[in-house]
């Protein structure tokens, strides 16, 4: 158990910010940060997919129920 409470710790910066200014970066801060924002898409991506499975299957169970 910390001392100290979780409340006080600074939150992490994200590696991007949307609309951020990009003018400053280098190619490999900017490679870098694509590659990060395509891994957030393809997780994005699969919550959906899940999402989209299980309210169809509700769909359905509720459909033959009715």
């Amino acid at each position: 158990m910390s001392v100290f409470p979780e409340d006080d710790r600074p939150a992490p910066q994200p590696i991007h910010l949307i609309g951020q200014d990009l003018s400053m970066l280098s190619l490999a801060e900017i490679d870098q940060r694509v590659e990060a924002l395509k891994s957030e898409i393809a997780r994005l991506m699969e919550i959906r997919a899940r999402k989209d499975a299980s309210r169809s299957a509700a769909d359905a169970f509720f459909r033959k129920s009715g």
